[in-house]
């Protein structure tokens, strides 16, 4: 059974979608099946994944109004290696048509029970404000990782973020948890950099994930090719510790 994570921070422009898609195809690479759903109506997970948003018959929309299965929008994305639940614009006028209906904050989870034999991993992108859409993917994980960038303003955020999952795991979600924080975009030169991550591993100790991501040309570039930067460039820096992540969090399942 598959194992649900919201890749979250309502902070903007912290590495998300660049996370989702990354350790998906990190995983991927070492043989665990994945699904990601991408939840942000820009549909940027979608397309780098290799997926042409402008082109999708089903998406992520048409499953959240029960028009269609996971199994039947679902496409493939055959150089990365996983399944996408892909968005477009259209994902937008979910968030309005979503309010006058039932279980309308736990639709996205009815839908993934249905599909969760098929994969090991589902990783959800979620986007940078607690709409309605972030709300479907918080009720259907079991945990939240959380991207973020070594500066003072991701602090602030962060506290905002952890009283919203505290939230829904007392009123909506009773699974959900911290996964762990990851470091993104890091450059060990700057010591404030080097201060707020060791104000995360003083305060949130084992919940820092021990992989960080350094900041990496090739993982920006590999968005305009549409692909995951472990797969575009597999030997950049970027690439490899996204695969050491993807086999860190193999890891830490394994102990959850």
């Amino acid at each position: 059974m598959s194992k649900i994570f919201c890749i979250a921070n309502q902070k903007g422009g912290v590495g998300k979608t660049t996370t989702t898609v990354n350790l998906a195809a990190g995983l991927a690479q070492i043989g665990q099946r994945v699904l990601v759903v991408d939840l942000d109506p820009q549909g940027n997970a979608t397309m780098g994944s290799g997926v042409d948003k402008r082109a999708l018959e089903l998406s992520v929309y048409d499953v959240l109004l029960e028009s269609a299965s996971v199994a039947e929008a679902r496409q493939r994305s055959e150089k990365a290696g996983y399944d996408v639940l892909a968005a477009n614009r259209e994902l937008a006028g979910a968030e309005v048509e979503l309010v006058g209906l039932e279980r309308r904050d736990r639709r996205l989870k009815a839908a993934l029970e249905a599909a969760r034999a098929d994969y090991d991993f589902v990783l959800i992108d979620c986007p940078p404000s607690l709409s309605l859409l972030t709300l479907n993917g918080l009720c259907a994980a079991h945990g939240v990782i959380v991207p973020m960038q070594c500066e003072y303003f991701a602090l602030e955020g962060l506290s905002d973020l952890v009283n919203t999952i505290k939230q829904v795991h007392a009123n909506l979600n009773q699974d959900l948890k911290i996964i762990g924080l990851l470091r993104v975009m890091f450059d060990p030169r700057i010591t404030l950099q080097q201060q707020v991550s060791d104000q995360l591993k003083e305060h949130f100790a084992d919940k820092v994930f021990d992989t960080v991501i350094p900041r990496n040309v090739r993982l920006a570039e590999a968005p305009s090719y549409g692909l995951p930067g472990v797969v575009f460039d597999k030997s950049s820096k970027g690439a490899q510790a996204f695969i050491e992540f993807a086999k860190e969090m193999v890891g830490r399942i394994d102990t959850m």
